[in-house]
């Protein structure tokens, strides 16, 4: 499950806003844009994303809607798991939306701007229209920030479908991977992995094994070349279900060309130029017919730019109980973090329980007793109607939900992936009721039962 994070954390290049057309939404949530003005709230909460908007829920519940805020300016949320499978054509991206004024819980102060500093040595935030904020207690939601403009040639694309280029990464260039794919006559399918941290490691190769078996639905996998360069050493973090899949791409005849990173894009040509991590220096020109991005990613420039972040940028909580290790009255979740574990919404919602513990005791002058022990997902797409369910802690041990091999393919959790998640994540994790450890086993409990 990749985490779900809102479009404001990308470059000017993508940045967009989405609207509903023709739709009122009439919530009982306060929201302001005003500039110039001071405000103070017992918890501020940075990020309207699956962190934010799930830890504004319990601290409405903990504290009274009054005493909580959410800085967020974007005008959507979105569901991003499911973009795996809007860029396959399995999903409409249009499924995977909502006004953020319809997440944001009834009575919590909506302040739609950005963030643009935060100052934890007087506890105070301000925004870019001018608002300056304080709180007693902040949690940093701010995902991370994505990086297409570090590919040279990338942001000069006008127009990815002539090119045939796609990215599941961004709701702006999730449905042209659709239209390349369904574009694809023959030659190279290739699917890139950056050098980087990302937000959901197994998106990358679930979008090529997705790509394989509608080629091989419609004829043209003989004459197609499926390709997966990356950056890393190995196929997955985690052997368990590495092995497993490289019993698939043995058996599906794709090409894995390990520590190959993607750096220029020549689309007049269409081009794609990976360099070498295991010779500096060394470059390779691939041909391509059909290209999917994973664009590099990093942290938060606002985070970075703190007292906050820890020596790569990333928000310094401690991996237990999510405080910050300096700042005792800042908390964080998510992407953001400098949490040693895959960045997914399975992690989200292991951690939103662990943090809301946090907040209780800390409220109460107690010593934080819940740890986080690292847990989450990630439900590898092996077809149309596969998934491998991959979840696993911070030593990179399976900590599996069902009493059965997880490395296998089952259509069990591909049904799971595709059509029980989305619901839990609407009326579950976003509405704080979904979380603590292990919550796929908690779904399966609730949810499914």
């Amino acid at each position: 499950m990749a985490t779900v994070t809102v479009m404001h954390r990308q470059p000017a290049l993508w940045r967009q806003c989405h609207r509903t057309a023709g739709i009122g939404i009439c919530r009982l949530h306060t929201s302001s844009s005003n500039a110039s003005s001071k405000e103070h709230y017992k918890v501020l909460v940075l990020g309207g994303g699956t962190g934010g908007i799930a830890m504004s829920a319990r601290m409405k519940r903990k504290l009274g809607a009054e005493n909580v805020a959410v800085v967020e300016p974007s005008e959507m949320h979105y569901y991003q798991p499911i973009w795996t499978l809007v860029g396959a054509g399995a999903k409409s991206v249009a499924s995977s939306g909502r006004p953020t004024a319809s997440v944001i819980p009834p009575g919590v102060k909506w302040v739609k701007s950005n963030v643009q500093e935060i100052d934890p040595d007087t506890n105070t935030v301000r925004t870019d229209n001018g608002m300056e904020i304080s709180y007693q207690y902040l949690i940093v939601a701010l995902g991370l920030q994505l990086h297409y403009e570090k590919i040279k040639g990338l942001p000069e694309i006008d127009d990815w479908v002539k090119f045939k280029i796609g990215s599941n990464y961004s709701v702006q260039t999730v449905e042209k991977t659709w239209s390349a794919l369904q574009n694809f006559k023959e030659g190279n399918a290739i699917f890139s992995f950056p050098n980087t941290p990302v937000k959901c490691a197994g998106a990358p190769q679930k979008i090529m094994y997705l790509t394989d078996a509608y080629l091989r639905k419609t004829g043209k996998r003989a004459t197609a070349n499926v390709m997966y360069n990356t950056s890393l050493p190995v196929l997955f973090g985690i052997k368990k279900y590495a092995d497993a899949l490289w019993e698939i791409v043995k058996n599906r005849d794709i090409q894995v060309n390990l520590r190959h990173n993607l750096i220029e894009v020549r689309a007049n040509k269409q081009e794609a130029v990976f360099e070498n991590l295991d010779n500096p220096g060394e470059t390779e020109v691939f041909e391509y017919e059909m290209l999917h991005v994973t664009p590099p990613m990093g942290p938060n420039p606002v985070v970075k730019g703190s007292s906050l972040a820890d020596e790569g940028g990333w928000l310094d909580v401690n991996k237990e109980t999510l405080q910050h290790n300096e700042y005792p009255n800042v908390f964080g979740i998510g992407d953001c973090t400098n949490l040693p574990t895959a960045k997914t919404a399975a992690a989200v919602a292991a951690q939103s329980s662990i943090l809301d513990r946090t907040i209780s005791k800390v409220l109460k002058n107690e010593k934080p007793d819940t740890k986080y022990d690292g847990y989450t997902s990630c439900p590898l797409v092996t077809s149309y109607s596969t998934v491998i369910l991959a979840e696993f802690d911070y030593s990179g041990q399976p900590l599996e939900t069902f009493p059965i091999d997880q490395s296998k393919e089952r259509w069990t959790m591909y049904h799971m992936k595709a059509d029980v998640m989305p619901p839990l994540y609407w009326h579950g994790l976003l509405k704080g009721f979904w979380g603590g450890p292990g919550p796929i086993r908690k779904i399966m409990h609730l949810g499914m039962k």
